[in-house]
């Protein structure tokens, strides 16, 4: 005999409203099926009522932890259909800033971890080195959560010459303490006992699932847009795709932790290379009638802008597919065969961001069909 356990759309180990159906035989998870939809905040939709620029400060606000990933995935979809080349400097910190907001994403999701397997002193002792790499992001910005270096055409802030011994010194901090933290997670008891061979994704079922980020590295599959699909500067950097091949929670962090060490190579090398030279190209926000679709490799995996334009101030449309999205999919493969005690640490393996799948669908209340609209419809709607 089988019992439906429900976990959410409000439970503990959710930061965000989201609903499993698990179906369990005992303490054996047979079955599980997800339903999204609780965190529609009408973002889509609300970009299409502001200019270009404005819509660059919404679009930052999607989600805390990846927000330069997500304006620079959108400012390079708005400069391809403007035709505008980006300055040399402006890429450089571009980059410089997405590898350090990747350390501070791993970091945080590491404490995240410690948490949800219980671990409470490590969660304490990982968000503590997380300050470090929040105080040289406010350093270059002036900001700790949002950003704002990203603008149409370039950046808006430098990095000064007086800042880059500051950087360096936060760097070697944050070297050691990856290193510390790698050799925790790999032979610490504790951690070893919740995290290793726990919610394992093979490497054919991650392909099969499209799954992208760590989630898939972590399987075997060295899928990495930095290296796949260049932007910013990373085709003139040298740098190592990161993968394990056990599949299980235990390789999704040591990837993470992995990759922190590859983000201070990179932005070390940044820094010693980079040119002089403007931070930005001016641009109309005027936009010729085209659409484009631009991805960046953001701390949980491949992020899509599409955005399409109609020759005013404004987009027609703007789509995101965020990497999230892209993973759930993956966690009943992950969940089934496990235990309830393995639920939360399962579904926090893949850095889930909830209110990243801003989704709605269009249902008839008396047939319950689901149903897709046309351009014309969803003019009409606008209008």
């Amino acid at each position: 005999m089988t019992f439906v356990l429900p976990v959410g759309p409000q439970h503990p180990m959710l930061k965000e409203p989201e609903y499993f159906r698990i179906e369990v035989k005992g303490e054996e998870i047979v079955d599980v099926d997800i339903h999204l939809g609780y965190y529609h905040r009408g973002i889509e939709r609300a970009l299409q009522d502001r200019n270009y620029l404005h819509d660059l400060y919404l679009i930052e606000r999607i989600c805390g932890i990846c927000s330069t990933h997500l304006t620079t995935c959108y400012v390079q979809a708005v400069e391809q259909l403007l035709g505008v080349e980006v300055p040399d400097r402006a890429r450089y910190i571009r980059t410089i800033t997405a590898e350090l907001e990747r350390i501070h994403s791993h970091l945080l999701w590491a404490g995240i971890a410690a948490h949800e397997i219980g671990f409470v002193t490590l969660f304490m002792l990982l968000w503590k080195v997380r300050e470090y790499v929040m105080d040289l992001l406010e350093l270059i910005s002036g900001n700790r959560v949002h950003h704002a270096i990203n603008t149409l055409g370039g950046v808006r802030r430098d990095i000064k010459p007086t800042q880059v011994p500051k950087i360096s010194r936060g760097l070697a901090k944050l070297e050691d303490a990856a290193k510390y933290y790698l050799n925790i997670f790999t032979s610490d008891r504790t951690v070893l006992a919740r995290c290793e061979k726990i919610g394992v994704l093979t490497k054919q079922t991650a392909r099969e699932l499209c799954a992208v980020g760590p989630t898939a590295r972590g399987s075997g599959i060295a899928v990495d847009i930095r290296k796949t699909d260049p932007y910013a500067i990373y085709e003139e950097l040298p740098f190592d795709v990161i993968t394990e091949r056990e599949g299980d929670v235990l390789a999704k962090a040591v990837v993470r932790l992995r990759e922190v060490l590859e983000s201070i190579r990179i932005i070390r090398r940044a820094l010693e290379v980079m040119p002089k030279g403007p931070l930005r190209t001016r641009v109309e926000l005027k936009v010729p009638e085209n659409e484009t679709i631009a991805r960046v490799e953001a701390p949980r995996g491949e992020l899509l802008h599409y955005v399409m334009s109609d020759g005013t101030d404004k987009p027609w449309r703007v789509r995101i597919r965020t990497p999230t999205y892209a993973n759930i999919p993956t966690i009943k493969p992950m969940l089934v065969g496990g235990t309830i005690a393995e639920i939360p640490i399962v579904v926090a393996s893949i850095d889930p961001c909830f209110s990243c799948t801003d989704r709605v669908t269009v249902i008839d209340a008396d047939t319950g069909n689901s149903r897709s609209l046309t351009k014309a419809q969803l003019k009409r709607w606008r209008s």
